[in-house]
């Protein structure tokens, strides 16, 4: 199947001006499989600059298993910015909001530069899973 890029913001809606205005943003999702390593490791997710993440989710598809079984998910220089102590100890979906990390004002807007989304586990094992992080394009909040 074929895709097709644009360089966004993308809005949706029936009427675009006036009072009756009802466009509204489209919520984008970038993925990136991931494993249980000490040690950080950088994804392919790179999140626009002012974008507003309203999501991020693990499908975890081999249960983490090292002891700790968590998964923190940040950028390069702090690896913990959007999610600290992600549980990954059992197989399925694993869906974090920002009010559930205790990070939720670094989710309102990732600041003025693209950011590469980078994942940590505290400890080696057999986990495995497919990260997805859903953001809003330059809401520049």
């Amino acid at each position: 199947m074929g895709t097709t890029t644009f360089s966004g913001p993308v809005k949706a809606g029936t009427i675009r001006e006036g009072a009756g205005t009802n466009t509204g943003f489209v919520v984008m999702a970038q993925s990136a499989e991931v494993t249980e390593v000490n040690a950080f490791g950088t994804t392919s997710i790179i999140i626009p600059a002012n974008s507003q993440i309203v999501d991020i989710k693990c499908l975890v598809t081999t249960a983490f298993d090292n002891g700790t079984n968590t998964l923190d998910v940040g950028i390069a220089s702090d690896t913990d910015l959007y999610v600290d102590g992600m549980n990954c100890a059992t197989a399925g979906l694993v869906n974090m909001t920002a009010a559930t990390t205790g990070t939720e004002a670094n989710w309102k807007d990732v600041g003025t530069s693209d950011v590469t989304i980078v994942f940590i586990s505290p400890g080696a094992g057999n986990g495995a899973g497919v990260l997805t992080v859903e953001y809003i394009q330059n809401r520049n909040l």
